[in-house]
């Protein structure tokens, strides 16, 4: 993000840009910033869209080639072309070595393999900005200043807690605080109780809860946060595979930290977030590794049982509580 925000900031742009990565409230921004910086508002003269599967490479570079009207740039977005997740497309990947100096071609993309001719085609020629999701302390500040622009307060505690609540992406989190400014009204603080108040759960943090009280031998309290879910209309077979999707972080991150890994080492390492590793190297401490590896594939069985119909999806979740829960 940095070397984009340098570029926008001085105007030098490359011919060629490719936006990528699991973020796409960034890749959109970014998207928008470099249309906003290269065109002016309505002028659809020097602008062009292509979007989907099925792009006709001819035609993408014969507008490429068009010289722009009376702008300094022309300017082409393609989105989710699926160019960069298969092989072939050596022409397109020649042609970037050939892009006009007035044009600039971005791709946006939410999947790539950067094994392919065209992903370092435009590596070489322009530059591809892997757009994912930034730490909890980059979080916070974007997010603050969105509380500050409405003019409100929160506390750090606050928002780290919202932080934990909220669903595991951008536009999801935006979203979330949107409504939370709005909730508190005339009040400038925003509390704990609001974000309680107002901020959907996630479901997964419903799961932690089931793995703590698990850990903690505590069944009783580990099928009242199941019923929970249930009742929530949360599908038992999704249930399973997140149960079995924390397990296996909780056996990723307690098999380094043993290995002597501190925390900041194995945000690097498993490009999970800050706060969901600091919880997981505390929960980690109740199970042996061996018997986190067991449960992840104890959880596979139950998922090809109920494939096969020997057992159904609502059993198959109660007996991984009851069998990882008891005293």
């Amino acid at each position: 993000m940095k070397t984009l925000n340098e570029h926008l900031k001085t105007k030098t742009f490359k011919n060629v840009y490719l936006l990528y990565g699991d973020e796409a409230y960034l890749r959109n921004q970014y998207r928008d910033k470099l249309k906003k910086a290269m065109i002016n508002e309505g002028d659809t003269m020097n602008f062009s869209c292509f979007e989907g599967k099925g792009i006709d490479e001819k035609e993408l570079t014969a507008m490429a080639d068009t010289v722009p009207f009376f702008s300094d740039y022309r300017l082409i977005i393609v989105e989710n072309s699926g160019f960069f997740k298969t092989s072939g497309h050596e022409t397109l990947a020649e042609y970037m070595k050939h892009i006009p100096e007035t044009t600039c071609i971005v791709f946006v993309e939410s999947e790539v393999d950067k094994r392919s001719k065209l992903f370092k085609a435009v590596s070489s020629t322009g530059y591809a900005a892997n757009l994912t999701m930034p730490g909890d302390k980059q979080l916070m500040l974007w997010l603050g200043g969105i509380v500050k622009r409405e003019n409100k307060l929160i506390q750090e505690q606050t928002m780290q807690y919202f932080l934990q609540l909220v669903e595991h992406d951008m536009n999801g989190m935006r979203q979330e605080m949107e409504k939370l400014i709005c909730y508190v009204g005339h009040r400038q603080v925003i509390e704990k109780a609001d974000v309680d108040a107002v901020c959907c759960v996630f479901v997964e943090n419903k799961v932690f809860d089931m793995i703590s009280a698990v850990a903690e031998k505590n069944q009783k309290r580990a099928m009242q946060l199941y019923d929970d879910l249930v009742a929530l209309k949360e599908p038992p077979m999704r249930i399973l595979y997140l149960m079995i999707k924390q397990f296996n972080t909780l056996y990723e991150v307690r098999d380094l930290a043993v290995k002597g890994y501190p925390a900041s080492a194995i945000v690097e390492k498993t490009a999970i977030r800050d706060f969901i590793v600091k919880r997981n190297i505390s929960l980690g401490r109740h199970f042996e590794i061996t018997a986190l590896r067991e449960a992840v594939a104890y959880g596979t069985e139950l998922e090809e049982e109920i494939k096969t119909g020997r057992i159904t999806d609502r059993l198959a979740v109660e007996l991984m509580i009851q069998k990882y829960s008891r005293a």
